[in-house]
């Protein structure tokens, strides 16, 4: 019994890496000339966009809260952005506007969570329709143009051969561990998912602090619709769709529980790396994409299931 409990310890902690390992080694089998140094910095790029959503998506998950909104906010941020890059012609009020729409938007669904105490997923849930048609009324449905180099350097440059993205998403991950491992923000947002009652208790302000983590998610959603929009070369209203199931799935199988309190931000990292390689896997599969959303949301449900039981059979 002590052996079947620690192997679900062990598992709940590694086992997703252990997939993503075996995931590499199939792709390779699958089509060799995947994993050559172009391809792979390419397939990092592309996870490295779902990495940055999921990162804010993690801090709202460990307070055993959820965030429907963040794809649409990522959207609203990226037009934003590009809207303020045509009429300014300035990529640094670019991308402040950016980050700014998206503090905003994080904000309201925290002030509404926290002080109107509405349960967080009817609050994003609106937040994301709100959000989505601020994005048509905004761009008329129409893409719009973005042409400055510097804005264009935080989605397509390269330092030293490593695209910006890659860079940047490593630089989030890294503060957002010591944040978590190291600072009392990090302290209270594994609280107030481990036990909100016991934290009120123990004179922690909860809703100041759950304000902050929506804040944060949405900074973090609103800085991947800037990279995003770079990359592609214009605001496109469509550009969030799909994310918020992206991302949580992202952080479900990095090993963050669903009912807060336990996870890893690295394992976030790992869930994104899957997501990215089961998407491209599919691809070279001649997989549809009308099917990818199916296997995505089969993919969350068996990652809930696993933990459930990894979660219980640790325990005993």
């Amino acid at each position: 019994m002590k052996n079947r409990a620690a192997l679900a310890r062990f598992l709940r902690l590694y086992g997703m890496l252990l997939v993503l390992i075996v995931l590499i080694i199939a792709l390779g089998i699958l089509q060799p000339r995947a994993l050559n140094p172009t391809n792979v910095l390419n397939l990092a790029r592309q996870i490295s966009i779902v990495a940055l959503v999921s990162a804010g998506q993690t801090l709202v998950i460990l307070a055993a809260q959820i965030d429907l909104s963040v794809g649409s906010v990522l959207g609203l941020t990226g037009v934003i952005a590009a809207g303020v890059l045509r009429d300014s012609g300035s990529a640094v009020l670019a991308v402040l506007a950016g980050l700014a729409v998206g503090a905003a938007c994080g904000w309201v669904n925290g002030v509404i969570v926290a002080k109107g105490k509405v349960a967080a997923f009817i609050v994003t849930l609106a937040t994301l329709g709100i959000a989505n048609g601020i994005v048509l009324i905004y761009t008329g449905a129409r893409p719009i143009a973005v042409e400055n180099d510097a804005f264009a350097f935080l989605g397509e440059g390269k330092i030293d051969g490593i695209p910006f993205p890659i860079i940047l998403a490593a630089l989030v991950y890294v503060l957002l561990w010591v944040v978590l491992n190291k600072t009392p923000f990090g302290r209270y947002n594994y609280a107030i998912g481990g036990n909100e009652l016991a934290t009120r208790l123990a004179g922690v302000p909860v809703d100041r602090y759950k304000i902050y983590i929506f804040v944060s998610a949405g900074v973090l959603a609103g800085l991947t619709g800037i990279v995003l929009t770079a990359r592609l070369g214009s605001g496109v209203p469509t550009l969030g769709s799909g994310f918020e199931l992206i991302s949580i799935t992202a952080v479900v199988l990095g090993g963050t529980s669903l009912f807060g309190g336990e996870g890893k931000i690295w394992g976030t990292l790992v869930g994104a790396a899957i997501t990215g390689i089961i998407a491209n896997a599919l691809s070279i599969l001649g997989v549809g994409a009308y099917y990818q959303p199916v296997v995505t949301g089969v993919v969350i449900v068996l990652a809930v299931l696993a933990d459930r039981w990894l979660r219980v059979s640790s325990r005993r």
